[in-house]
């Protein structure tokens, strides 16, 4: 059994804790947050208790945590963890900063950490890649990744959220690697505030392109928008050298009316939790299971790092209105 801690009792914390205590091999004994009635809260719910982070990285009987904590604390709560001889799964991103998330990879790379990008381990776009990697659609050569929000969150979190590269694009940018097989070697972005000026006003933008180029000629283009009044469109196209996959939206019904006067179908789900709820227990399944079997997690710190990478090579090209080569990025 698996005895994993909770650090965060904010709203995917919550997500976590559903994940974790309805898998057979683990179970959530402790929540720890700076909020003590959230983790208080949080804990009741799911038969833990709420402690501190420093009395959980000293309790020798937690094998794992489960970092869902504000961005700016990541890194620091991984090296710490690691040091306790905790495994760690972190939600993205391993920091704001490229640099610090890059320290925290030397310090502690070849240890059990695990970044939380879960749209890797949802159905259809698994489903997408098992299928590019049977060869049933020949070499990957050009992929288009589609990420609308249905509404953008408060302006005083877009304030602490690093950017939509780093917040949003980020899932969009380590899809691209997963499904690519290796990161991009140019990244050109172009971005623009028209869903909210307050967005703008914050420094960041809430429509954006972006477009990665690889060594070998393939291209992605990502499209992301803060704004998708019809629910969350999430979708995958990717085209080869014999033909094409595509994942298309999660439908809040599979209802199709058919009359004289047009077809009509659902619209997308509304928002993430009920989009990917899927894919945070698959999330989590496999990680207890990498753990059992003592084998590498499936997306490792180097992933998260990549595609922070990225996420900070957009955000330089939006800057300077001009590709942005990784390797210079240092």
């Amino acid at each position: 059994m698996l005895n994993t801690a909770l650090l965060g009792a904010g709203r995917i914390a919550g997500v976590h804790a559903t994940a974790i205590s309805t898998h057979p091999g683990s179970r959530l004994v402790a929540v720890a947050d700076i909020n003590a009635e959230a983790a208080g809260k949080l804990a009741a719910q799911y038969g833990a208790e709420a402690r501190s982070v420093d009395a959980i990285l000293a309790d020798p009987s937690i094998n794992a945590v489960l970092i869902a904590t504000s961005t700016d604390t990541h890194s620091d709560l991984i090296e710490r963890a690691v040091a306790a001889g905790k495994a760690v799964l972190c939600e993205k991103p391993v920091d704001l900063s490229l640099a610090r998330a890059q320290a925290c990879l030397a310090k502690v790379g070849g240890a059990p950490v695990m970044i939380g990008f879960n749209r890797r381990f949802d159905p259809n776009f698994a489903g997408l890649k098992a299928a590019l990697d049977a060869g049933e659609i020949g070499k990957a050569e050009l992929l288009s990744i589609t990420s609308f929000d249905p509404a953008p969150p408060p302006v005083a979190y877009i304030k602490v959220s690093g950017g939509i590269f780093r917040d949003m694009m980020i899932h969009d940018f380590d899809m691209a690697n997963f499904l690519m097989g290796a990161a991009p070697v140019a990244v050109l972005a172009t971005g623009s505030s028209i869903v909210d000026p307050a967005i703008g006003a914050a420094g960041d933008v809430d429509t954006a392109v972006v477009t990665l180029t690889y060594a070998d000629g393939r291209i992605a283009v990502i499209k992301n928008s803060r704004r998708a009044v019809y629910g969350y469109d999430q979708r995958v196209e990717l085209l080869g050298s014999e033909g094409l996959l595509q994942a298309g939206n999660m439908l809040e019904s599979t209802l199709v009316k058919s009359t004289t006067g047009g077809v009509t179908s659902a619209k997308p789900t509304y928002f993430f939790l009920e989009r990917y709820m899927p894919a945070y227990r698959a999330e989590w399944a496999a990680f207890v299971g990498a753990l059992h079997a003592d084998q590498s997690v499936p997306v490792t710190l180097e992933d998260g790092v990549a595609a922070l990478a990225m996420a900070e090579a957009a955000t330089l090209s939006l800057a300077k209105g001009e590709p942005v080569r990784l390797a210079d990025l240092g």
